[in-house]
Parts: structure tokens; C-alpha cells; sequence
């Protein structure tokens, strides 16, 4: 009867953890949504609640969290709210970073995060260190989970925001 008893919670703890993991189909209409979510506050809204309400986040996850936060700033119209929602963007993100640092897709959400982020609020300070990891990614052709759209996207990306140097403009060109 004991191990029985231990089995269903063991069962149970297991379907509530797979619960928490986002499949890949599921993964790929999040990055989907995310898209229509720069022009949608609502459906940020919507988004950041079904993502925080996950018990148990993948960096990858972390890293849509915090980019959910950065798009709350982008929709907000109070200054003070958007600073807020800007400063737990970062925060997020950075945490995102610690759990998995060779994550290309994490940095690069950061990246353009900051890059469009005004310099004299001084949220900016990880741009050179994210854009120095995102070009390694491509120099080294590692770039783990992350499929060659968001490899074209992101290459393109780096080279029109115009903060990389000649240098890594020339690896970056490879793969667009």
C-alpha cells in the first residue's frame, strides 16, 4: 500500500513537471505570439501570465519572461512603469543568462532589448558583452536548440543594428 501510495505521488509530481515544460510545437507558437506581442499589449498580457504561471522555468522560458516584461515598458504609457517594467525586464534576463550563459537565443533577446532601449537611461551596459558571445555563436557554429530561421534572423539583426564591427559583420554575412 506504501509504495503504491509513493507511486501516484511520484506519477503525479512527474506530469506536474512535465506540466511546466513547454513542448517544442508549444515553444515554436510562443516565439509566433511573442511577434504579434510587440504590437499587442493585451496579448502580452496574456502571454506573461500563461508564463508565470509555470512552476518550474527553462532559461529559455526565463528569457521569454523577460522579454515579455521589456514589451509591458514598450506598451505602457507611464514613465515610472515603464522604467519598472524595464528594470525586471533586465533583472529576468540576467537571471535567464546565469541558468544557461551559451544560450545564443537568451543573449540575443537581451541584446535587442538594450539595443532598443534609450543609452541615457543607462540600461544599455550588456550590449558589447552580449553582441562579443552572439558573434562567438557564429564563429564557432554553435548555436545549440536554435533553428536556421532564428539564425538568418538574428545574423541580420547584429548587422542592421550597426554596433558590430567590420570583423564580425564579415562572419555574421555568412549565414544570411
Amino acid at each position: 500500500m506504501i509504495r503504491l501510495r509513493f507511486l501516484f505521488i511520484l506519477l503525479f509530481v512527474s506530469a506536474q513537471f512535465c506540466k511546466a515544460q513547454l513542448s517544442t510545437k508549444e515553444i515554436a507558437v510562443l516565439k509566433h505570439e511573442l511577434v504579434k506581442a510587440v504590437e499587442n499589449s493585451k496579448l502580452t498580457d496574456s502571454l506573461s501570465k500563461k508564463l508565470n504561471a509555470l512552476p518550474h522555468k527553462t532559461a529559455l522560458i526565463t528569457g521569454y519572461a523577460g522579454t515579455l516584461e521589456a514589451l509591458k515598458a514598450k506598451h505602457s504609457w507611464n514613465p515610472y512603469n515603464k522604467i519598472k517594467y524595464l528594470k525586471r525586464s533586465l533583472k529576468t534576463m540576467q537571471t535567464a543568462i546565469n541558468m544557461d550563459k551559451e544560450n545564443m537565443e537568451i543573449r540575443f533577446m537581451r541584446f535587442s532589448i538594450e539595443h532598443f532601449t534609450p543609452s541615457f537611461l543607462g540600461f544599455s551596459k550588456d550590449l558589447d558583452v552580449d553582441r562579443k558571445e552572439i558573434v562567438k555563436h557564429y564563429q564557432n557554429n554553435n548555436f545549440g536548440l536554435a533553428d536556421d530561421a532564428l539564425i538568418k534572423n538574428v545574423a541580420k539583426f547584429m548587422i542592421d543594428s550597426k554596433r558590430c564591427t567590420a570583423a564580425e559583420i564579415k562572419i555574421l554575412k555568412k549565414y544570411i
